[in-house]
């Protein structure tokens, strides 16, 4: 046993590796929960120990703290936030639904290292995780403001500033095609005109409203749960701490946190990460229809639609030469797939909220971090491999519009209803162009089919042959 110590908690002794700042709660954590092998990402360790290294600082300036512990103590929380110390982290995910061994984790390897920055010996507590990392504060209330504010950071920091890049080009392009007259489809079929720059103005529409989502969620998350202690009433935390350390988050973070209005809203119920939850699957949403139309409208190169041309990043087959896929737009799908698969994991768990306290926490706080995380990365790259390379293939995409069936819309208002759909019927039947049927039944003179199936007009507002 050479490579342990011994280490006691409130249930007993515990054989801790030597090298580990961890202490008992955490290794009997480790025998408890070999579950999935997923620890808590880094923004959610950050913010972990921001909330310690704030606590300490805010807890000697009301002197309840003497200055000795509290100083190393926030030394040892800020190698916490820089990732210094992220392999003292290694509980699982799936572990107490209130996350109490990860708060625990945190504050036995803050207390131990702190001894160390003291010149004392790791696992005697002589900084006590409890009395003086956790002082002031509860797992119930630590692990929702960490996950809050994570999430929060993440949003701000990452994936707005990624769905805003994605806008920037989104928007070039609706300029760049809005000249390119080609075939609408509605039902997956031919439908009337539309400008290729149309299109992307509507996908860049999309991406504006899914940030602005995000952004109404992030107020939400901006709302710290920290002072309510163990079921929201804030025993044993002095009245002016959760509002010092959030003032001092802030400060860092640069967001708008603040104390929650109700604590016992705030920790019994997760509303907020259901909703920042939701914010994300309404973008992944809106992303999955913009990927989709992509490859479609790229689909080919000659048997398909081929109205766009992909950017080739890589071979698309090991057994045909020179085929070449969309696969940033497949990447970009399938982490919208699972965006929404973490929704409905993250709304189960908001459910869990019974009496004072909800017990799905961890599993809630990693699926929303990964939920960002992916979309933030995959947005970057579907953005710079894909979209920054797009070209449209004007040929074919007017080419489109003379073949199509729907063309016939146009002479409705002007000759009816019946005869323009029995137009279309002749013209499929055929395999000829409305214009050629309609000019052979001589319907209208050649000038006016002429003004009536330009497709241009058709793009905008009015009805053919009457009011424009």
């Amino acid at each position: 046993m050479a490579d342990y110590r011994t280490e006691q908690d409130s249930m007993g002794t515990m054989q801790v590796p030597a090298d580990a700042l961890y202490g008992a709660q955490t290794a009997r954590a480790l025998e408890n929960f070999p579950i999935s092998g997923q620890r808590f990402p880094r923004p959610f360790l950050r913010a972990l120990g921001m909330v310690k290294e704030h606590a300490a600082r805010v807890n000697r300036e009301l002197a309840i703290l003497e200055d000795r512990l509290a100083l190393a103590i926030m030394d040892a929380a800020e190698e916490v936030v820089r990732g210094d110390l992220d392999e003292q982290f290694p509980l699982d995910i799936f572990q107490t639904g209130s996350g109490t061994s990860s708060n625990m984790n945190a504050n036995e390897v803050i207390a131990n290292r702190a001894s160390q920055l003291l010149d004392e010996a790791v696992g005697v507590r002589s900084v006590h995780p409890n009395d003086h990392v956790n002082l002031g504060q509860s797992s119930n209330d630590v692990i929702p403001t960490a996950m809050h504010m994570a999430a929060a950071v993440e949003i701000h920091e990452r994936l707005l500033p990624a769905l805003s890049a994605m806008c920037k080009v989104l928007g070039r392009k609706a300029l760049e095609f809005d000249d390119i007259v080609t075939i609408g489809r509605t039902h997956l079929q031919d439908a009337t005109p539309v400008r290729l720059g149309q299109i992307f103005g509507g996908y860049f529409r999309q991406t504006t409203l899914a940030s602005s989502g995000l952004e109404h969620a992030l107020k939400g998350l901006c709302e710290l749960p920290l002072g309510g202690t163990a079921v929201g009433t804030g025993l044993n935390t002095h009245p002016e701490f959760a509002q010092r350390v959030i003032a001092g988050m802030a400060e860092v973070t640069g967001l708008p946190l603040c104390e929650a209005k109700d604590h016992f809203a705030a920790q019994a119920g997760k509303e907020q990460v259901v909703a920042a939850s939701g914010a994300l699957k309404t973008t992944a949403v809106a992303l999955f229809k913009i990927a989709n139309d992509i490859r479609l409208l790229g689909s080919g190169p000659r048997c398909g639609l081929g109205q766009l041309q992909l950017p080739a990043v890589q071979p698309g087959s090991s057994i045909m030469p020179g085929k070449v896929n969309p696969v940033m737009a497949e990447s970009l799908m399938q982490v919208c797939a699972q965006v929404v698969g973490n929704d409905a994991a993250i709304t189960l768990g908001g459910l869990s909220g019974n009496f004072e306290l909800n017990v799905m926490m961890p599993m809630m706080a990693h699926n929303l971090l990964q939920a960002i995380d992916l979309l933030t990365n995959a947005v970057t790259q579907f953005t710079g491999r894909c979209l920054e390379g797009l070209v449209a293939d004007r040929e074919r995409c007017e080419a489109l519009i003379e073949e199509s069936l729907a063309m016939c819309t146009a002479l409705a208002p002007v000759i009816g209803y019946d005869q323009a759909a029995d137009i279309a019927k002749q013209a499929y039947a055929e395999n000829r162009t409305v214009r050629e049927v309609a000019r052979d039944r001589q319907v209208l003179s050649d000038d006016e089919l002429d003004h009536l199936l330009d497709p241009r007009p058709m793009t905008e507002p009015g009805v053919p042959g009457k009011t424009r």
